[in-house]
């Protein structure tokens, strides 16, 4: 492999398994903010995968914890690190994620989000949320990639997202690794009614009977099904009560382009109701 190629990746599994294959997007869940210093299987993944993977130019994070009527990107030189969280004690409030902005590219995709027919802006004050700096102090501990972070849009469609990723479908050919951060279920409600109870770990059938039909769906390359889970999937309106958890995953998909591949790399959970699912997806044919 020519580790001078950005689009040449080696994607870790969750065995460690080393495969090499060119990678253009990649969906990370990055449960709760205690992931960076928890001793879990998606931190450990996430740690392997960010060793793995060639380093890239910048990152594009589209993050689940950045809600905008229409999509918005941060263009701050030096982004602040924002603890949009409490309650998780004083070991986390302290950490700070350095990583530089990408101003530059920041302006780049907005031209092309508008070329593409989407209102998009750009935010100078807008720091790193923890759906940013999260699993990126997981991937990137040294914090020297520079990120540009990209809002999802609840009030939009998994369709409306789609498009965006496709707009963004180049990057990958510059350097630009596209990472959607959400979760593949995410029902706080739940969370909070197991947390504290002998049961706080334990995995209700409805986590895995909704990643396992996505994980189904984007094998059989079926995105018209994807782009519906809220009807077609099974639990879907109690695996995500409000979809900006999941909205990530369709620009992650539509950033591979028309023809593409997609691989689950990692299953595990977190706090039983946080489905840690991560995908790569694959620019090329799909294979028949």
């Amino acid at each position: 492999m020519d580790s001078n190629n950005p689009r040449a990746a080696r994607s870790a599994t969750s065995q460690g398994t080393a495969i090499i294959d060119p990678v253009a997007s990649l969906f990370v869940s990055h449960g709760a903010p205690t992931l960076v210093l928890e001793e879990r299987p998606a931190r450990h993944f996430l740690a392997s995968l960010g060793a793995t993977l060639p380093r890239p130019r910048a990152l594009l994070l589209v993050t689940a914890h950045w809600e905008t009527q229409e999509v918005a990107l941060s263009s701050a030189a030096e982004p602040a690190t924002v603890h949009d969280f409490s309650g998780f004690g004083p070991a986390l409030e302290a950490m700070r994620y350095a990583a530089p902005g990408a101003a530059e590219l920041a302006s780049e995709v907005e031209r092309r989000l508008r070329e593409a027919g989407f209102a998009a802006t750009c935010d100078a004050e807008r720091g790193y949320d923890h759906g940013t700096w999260i699993p990126l102090a997981c991937m990137y501990p040294d914090a020297d990639v520079p990120v540009l972070q990209m809002s999802v849009c609840p009030t939009r469609s998994p369709l409306h997202h789609w498009r965006l990723g496709r707009a963004l479908a180049g990057l990958a050919a510059e350097g630009v690794l596209v990472i959607g951060s959400g979760a593949l279920t995410h029902n706080l409600a739940d969370w909070r009614a197991q947390r504290g109870t002998p049961s706080a770990e334990s995995v209700p059938a409805y986590v895995d009977e909704f990643s396992a039909w996505v994980a189904a769906r984007i094998a059989a390359h079926d995105v018209d099904a994807l782009l519906a889970y809220h009807e077609r999937a099974p639990h879907a309106a109690r695996a995500h009560p409000s979809p900006e958890h999941l909205l990530p995953l369709f620009v992650a998909l539509g950033a591979a382009g028309v023809s593409w591949r997609g691989e689950r790399l990692h299953h595990s959970h977190m706090y039983g109701v946080v489905s840690m699912d991560c995908y790569a997806f694959r620019s090329g044919a799909v294979a028949h």
